[in-house]
């Protein structure tokens, strides 16, 4: 069975709907982007979570100390990247912090490069802005990969990720604006999407 995150947190509402409908992961953006929060913010919704549901910290080209800092706090239980962060990077990091990764890699018309110290990927759509376009990439690209467990973001939503489990079976498929509405958190959609997952 795959499991479910989802993804761009930042309300106190929003933890009350994923507390809910119980998604294995969450997603607290420190990274630019409207979705972002600061380690304050990440702190009071980390401690209003469902200790069931582990939270990711997602980050581009971050200082490495910052992000221990924020793993030694026990803000985040697990690192997601999406910069040009190396192999280098990432095993310098597992060695400062015992902590897993999720390397997120943008899917163009072919499967690029991959790293191989990251203890999952993340396959999203290949954009300028990495990742949140709300748009899928072509899955026929992946199809074959079974290396590492992925995780499957990229345009998912209500309306489709039933297909994507079925044709793709990721370890876990990501959601973030898809289960919003006017760029909000939709705790509907939440456990719409959830609902969906489990049963496939």
């Amino acid at each position: 069975m795959s499991k479910v995150k989802i993804c761009g947190l930042s309300r106190l509402e929003d933890i009350e709907a994923v507390n809910n409908a119980l998604p294995d992961f969450i997603g607290f953006v420190f990274a630019p982007s409207r979705r972002r929060v600061d380690v304050e913010t990440a702190a009071g919704l980390k401690e209003k979570l469902d200790p069931r549901i582990e939270a990711a910290g997602i980050f581009v080209n971050e200082c490495i100390e910052v992000i221990v800092d924020i793993v030694a706090n026990g803000l985040i239980d697990i690192v997601q990247l999406h910069g040009e962060e190396d192999d280098g990077y990432i095993k310098k990091l597992k060695n400062a912090c015992c902590c897993r990764v999720i390397r997120a890699v943008g899917i163009g018309r072919e499967l690029p490069e991959l790293p191989v110290q990251a203890d999952y990927l993340l396959f999203d759509t290949l954009s300028r802005q990495r990742g949140g376009t709300g748009k899928t990439f072509d899955w026929d690209v992946i199809r074959d990969y079974n290396e590492l467990p992925y995780f499957l973001a990229g345009g998912l939503n209500t309306g489709n990720a039933e297909v994507a489990v079925k044709t793709l079976k990721p370890f876990c498929v990501d959601v973030s604006s898809g289960v919003e509405t006017d760029g909000i958190k939709d705790a509907e959609k939440i456990a719409r999407f959830t609902e969906i997952i489990r049963r496939v």
